[in-house]
């Protein structure tokens, strides 16, 4: 199983049944030890009848006691002999299984990185909970048929072979039984794969919903919506409540037939052994072997319906995977290369165009369409974007990605220790973490925490505030060090105490490197060298904080809240270089010595 975390594979993706194929293809050496295992072991239980027969006809005469005795040391080997194959098939299959399960997490992981900014626009995150979870062990549950699966033909043929010994008539009986099993359970098989795979689709659904709902709890409790969802879900979940009852009710018709017709089986052709054995047509050895034959022949014969069964999930757990597989990023990635020297970002859509080794500020009334300028600058969304003087999204990604990073508001914070949760992909020293925390003004985060930088953080940061992971996303930011650093409303969540102290110190520690900031806060504005006002996605002004305050009525509106342009510069004026300790917020709140908050500022 260690190759599967070295190398990177690609699966076949044309088809569910081609797919497991794969699966069993990528271990071929463990699959052909598992069926050997599987089929020594089940041929080993066919043995046992014809040593009891050959012991009880040879061995239960006057005067033969070695004779017997020869035969229950037989017995006894075989017996010891099919136990050692049954823990070895046992072993083997679970490694089977197990790499199984780690190659399909694999590939799933793989093409949801490969998918990056696209996969949540083309599947929910029920989808992918789904099919890691549910899909994944059925799948791996299905390449048990390689190892009994195919022990159980050649058992059947073995006894087919013994019987022809002892009676052409009991064996015509045993062969023509078990493909009637089949037919049987077949359409049952059918009416099973269609069920599962509408109840695979509606449990995925349902698991998008769930996490739609925990995820939004706050905004639902807030808004007077939880119970409008939970009645939603209630009725989806007894929706699936119901296509589990129809999967259900397939699914206990085929067990139960696995158990009920090899159960008949044997009873018919025991009671046609024990006819020919009253007429004298065999012994009562032969009788005892027959028994045993027909006994032992349920075990295959059920592995039959059972790998059918399993087959059925499992094409329909391999459907759903590759549908997964089949997903394509947004744009084909591009060949050509990144302007060698740091260069101008040009957005024609936004009017937009970001100077290399400056700070660059958006202002827009709606934050989406600032935030759409930075994703459109980043390559996160399609666009006729220019990075000097090719397009970018003829660039070959992986160079994007290296030089220009967009910092989302919303960005994932993982689970893991402090240390790791702002290192991102790279080993940081303190020294550095210390800066980016100085800088993001996010100290107190790590003081305020048991273990420092080595205390754990839950995922998506949910021990901590909104402000402390806005500041700990901005040291993640910081620490990554891009060329370009696109940040999407970097202190939206903080007070303005810390607000104007971030703005300053972002400012000092991207000196001479290019950073684009979305905000209408005025303490973040008046640090940057331009100020973009966008009105409607397009550039309507462009200058410095105080030229645009002079100059547009609409800016001035955006970024005072209604006060005066004169209460707006002076807020400003007492916020000092060097960050909060300097005192920040409007000079009317702190005449009036009303707490400082961040819409004083503004």
């Amino acid at each position: 199983m260690t190759d599967t975390a070295r190398r990177p594979e690609v699966p076949d993706r044309r088809s569910a049944g081609r797919y497991l194929w794969w699966l069993v293809v990528r271990q071929r050496g463990r699959a052909a030890a598992g069926a050997t295992y599987g089929s020594l072991w089940m041929v080993g239980l066919m043995l046992p009848p014809y040593v009891l027969s050959r012991a009880i006809d040879e061995g239960l005469v006057p005067g033969r006691l070695p004779v017997l005795l020869g035969w229950v040391a037989v017995l006894l080997a075989v017996g010891v002999a099919n136990a050692w194959l049954a823990v070895m098939r046992h072993r083997t299959m679970t490694r089977i299984r197990m790499d199984a399960t780690f190659r399909t997490v694999r590939v799933i992981v793989a093409h949801t990185l490969r998918l990056g900014a696209a996969l949540p626009r083309q599947v929910t995150a029920g989808e992918v909970v789904t099919i890691g979870i549910g899909d994944v062990a059925v799948i791996s549950q299905t390449l048990t048929m390689t190892g009994p699966g195919v022990g159980a033909v050649l058992a059947y043929g073995a006894v087919a072979v013994l019987l022809l010994t002892v009676s052409p008539l009991l064996a015509g009986v045993v062969l023509l039984g078990v493909p009637l099993l089949a037919v049987l359970v077949g359409p049952l098989l059918g009416r099973l794969q269609g069920a599962e795979s509408r109840y695979r689709e509606r449990q995925s659904g349902l698991a998008a919903r769930l996490t739609d709902l925990v995820g939004g709890l706050r905004v639902l409790n807030g808004l007077g919506g939880k119970e409008v969802f939970t009645d939603r879900y209630r009725r989806d979940s007894r929706a699936l409540q119901g296509e589990g009852y129809r999967v259900g009710a397939v699914t206990s018709w085929v067990q139960a037939l696995g158990v009920g017709l090899p159960t008949l089986f044997l009873a018919a052709v025991t009671w046609l052994a024990a006819r020919m054995a009253a007429q004298g047509a065999i012994s009562v050895g032969e009788l005892v072997a027959v028994y045993g034959y027909a006994a032992a022949l349920v075990v295959p014969v059920s592995f039959f319906i059972e790998g059918g069964y399993d087959l059925t999930r499992g094409l329909v757990a391999a459907r759903r995977v590759i549908r997964f597989l089949r997903l394509e990023p947004d744009a084909a990635d591009g060949t050509a290369d990144a302007p060698e020297a740091a260069s101008v970002l040009h957005d024609p859509a936004s009017g937009v165009e970001v100077v290399p080794g400056l700070l660059t500020a958006l202002a827009a009334a709606r934050p989406a369409e600032s935030a759409a300028v930075a994703d459109r600058l980043g390559r996160f969304a399609d666009s006729a974007a220019t990075w000097g003087t090719v397009r970018l999204d003829e660039i070959a990604l992986p160079q994007v990605r290296d030089r220009v990073l967009v910092a989302d508001n919303e960005a994932t914070l993982f689970a893991g220790t402090l240390r790791e949760v702002v290192s991102g992909r790279r080993d940081r020293t303190d020294e550095a973490i210390g800066e980016a925390l100085r800088t993001a003004l996010a100290e107190d985060i790590v003081r305020g925490l048991p273990d420092g930088l080595d205390s754990a953080v839950e995922a998506q940061g949910r021990s901590l505030s909104g402000g402390q992971r806005q500041r700990l996303r901005l040291v993640r930011a910081l620490l990554a060090d891009p060329e370009v650093l696109l940040a999407v409303e970097p202190t939206s969540a903080v007070d303005a105490h810390t607000e104007g102290g971030v703005a300053a110190r972002l400012h000092h520690a991207r000196q001479g490197r290019t950073t684009v900031v979305t905000s209408t806060s005025p303490l973040l504005l008046d640090r940057a060298d331009r100020v973009y006002y966008l009105v409607d996605g397009r550039t309507a002004a462009v200058g410095s904080h105080r030229q645009l305050l002079d100059e547009q009525p609409g800016y001035r509106r955006l970024v005072s809240r209604g006060e005066d342009a004169e209460d707006v510069r002076d807020a400003e004026g007492v916020q000092g270089a060097d960050g909060p300790d300097e005192g920040s917020g409007s000079r009317r709140a702190q005449a009036a010595g009303a707490p400082v908050t961040k819409e004083d500022a503004r």
